[in-house]
């Protein structure tokens, strides 16, 4: 039976939801708001987008995508009316929402609790399908109190942006089974998933999705829970199997360079633990600059109040020993901060434009 339980109480009906907006915080208010249009039968709903490719935009969604969504996931995971679910995102963005769809269309319990960095710190349930952000699973297990209850849980999704090479490696050390999500507001949450293991990511698409490749490589998909037409993204992929692919990053971001084509995001996870070396904890992207002579120059922002010139010429140096000639950037330069979007993903755009 579906329940939320939310500061020691449970709401089940649409009526239990009918509460003062103003007793409760507002992540509290964006979920009870959904719960009870959704459990009155509501047809539509309208979400905004991320923001991280462009101007974030108001979209429709539909009821039975969402629950078309909700069902290919519990169909994946095998989950039943048993499972025991937590809503530690936000509920106003489309993630959140989905945990409360499982929980209604699964008709489970789901515990909702602030979408804080270390949301397991404040619960002593045991769950068996949890959503997370990497910022919150890498908090989590600096945490020796949420460690062992991220361990305990049997299907931990992670999605909103790619982990990071340390993460990745963290996760696995730990013996911790999780999964990278792939997916975008308008395939209502994910419609593939990969297995975070040692070797690279091979997303697995959910059951019912069908998707192939356009002429430049990126990624269309096809399936109930994105709608009645097909969708074409600017995602480039590799595809595995007529089941899996790999991403190899955004068609949008792709740099070239000399006649040779560089994606930002691969080359990213390439160099993230050579970068943390030198700037650890700064956050860096690599972006593309007009050039006469290579058309594109690769260019590694970093995220930093100060300008360190002798890090950034040995981190160069170390570099120049580990990529390709077309790889290696041409400059390191540096930025207070980063522009971030609404849903808390680097805006890279914004961030470029300001340089």
């Amino acid at each position: 039976m579906f329940r939320l339980h939310f500061e020691n109480q449970a709401y089940s009906k649409a009526e239990d939801f009918e509460v003062n907006p103003r007793d409760l915080p507002e992540y509290a208010q964006a979920a009870f708001s959904f719960c009870k249009s959704w459990l009155e039968g509501e047809k539509t709903f309208t979400q905004s987008t991320s923001g991280s490719t462009g101007t974030p935009k108001q979209i429709p969604i539909s009821r039975d995508q969402m629950m078309a969504s909700a069902q290919g996931t519990g169909s994946f995971f095998k989950t039943d009316p048993n499972s025991k679910l937590l809503c530690c995102l936000n509920s106003a963005y489309i993630a959140g929402k989905m945990m409360l769809v499982r929980a209604m269309v699964w008709n489970c319990e789901i515990h909702l609790v602030e979408p804080s960095s270390d949301p397991l710190s404040k619960v002593d349930e045991d769950f068996d399908f949890v959503a997370m952000v990497p910022l919150q699973v890498q908090a989590s297990m600096e945490d020796q109190t949420s460690l062992p209850k991220l361990k305990s849980i049997p299907h931990l999704i992670i999605g909103g942006a790619p982990i990071s090479a340390k993460l990745k490696v963290n996760l696995v050390e730990n013996g911790i089974e999780a999964w990278q999500t792939f997916g975008m507001t308008e395939t209502v949450s994910h419609i593939a998933l990969a297995p975070i293991q040692a070797d690279e990511l091979i997303y697995q698409i959910l059951p019912g999705v069908q998707f192939g490749q356009d002429q430049r490589g990126a990624l269309w998909i096809q399936s109930q829970m994105s709608g009645p037409d097909p969708i074409q993204t600017n995602d480039l992929i590799e595809p595995r199997s007529e089941t899996s692919f790999v991403w190899l990053g955004r068609a949008d971001f792709v740099i070239n360079s000399g006649g040779i084509k560089i994606h930002p995001e691969f080359l990213e996870a390439k160099i993230e633990s050579h970068v943390q070396r030198f700037f650890s904890d700064s956050r860096f992207f690599i972006f593309g600059k007009k050039d006469e002579k290579l058309g594109e120059k690769v260019i590694l922002l970093i995220e930093s109040s100060t300008i360190d010139e002798k890090k950034a010429g040995e981190l160069l140096t170390e570099l120049k020993h580990q990529l390709g000639k077309y790889e290696v950037p041409r400059k390191i330069s540096f930025i207070p901060s980063f522009q971030m979007t609404p849903s808390g993903k680097i805006n890279r755009k914004k961030t470029i434009s300001n340089l």
